[in-house]
């Protein structure tokens, strides 16, 4: 069975840095793409970036400021979320496909300006 846990988010103020982590368990996240997504109060899940084997892709507005990340012993894939803005509050949640969608739970991210 296929698992997925975030971890790292809170409060923070605009311009600081968090990390958020997604530990796999079920699946071996390096022959998969794994991705982050979030949704912010009232409005619709985005992708925010993703990784498949060594490419990445992002969305345009964390782009440089963002990095995702896989780290292939601890099965684990991270979103470096760094320079901070107010509109970077959501829920992030962890995704991937094998073959049918998987989520994690969700982690909150609240950058105060």
């Amino acid at each position: 069975q296929v698992q997925l846990v975030e971890s790292g988010g809170g409060l923070v103020q605009a311009g600081e840095s968090v990390r958020l982590s997604c530990a796999g368990s079920g699946i071996i996240f390096r022959r998969h793409t794994v991705a982050w997504y979030r949704q912010a109060s009232g409005k619709q899940r985005e992708l925010v970036a993703g990784i498949t084997g060594g490419n990445r892709n992002y969305a345009d507005s964390v782009k440089g400021r963002f990095t995702i990340s896989r780290d292939n012993a601890k099965n684990t894939v991270y979103l470096q979320m760094n320079s901070l803005k107010p509109e970077d509050t959501a829920v992030y949640y962890c995704h991937t496909q094998f073959p049918s969608d998987y989520w994690g739970q969700g982690t909150q991210v609240t950058v105060s300006s």
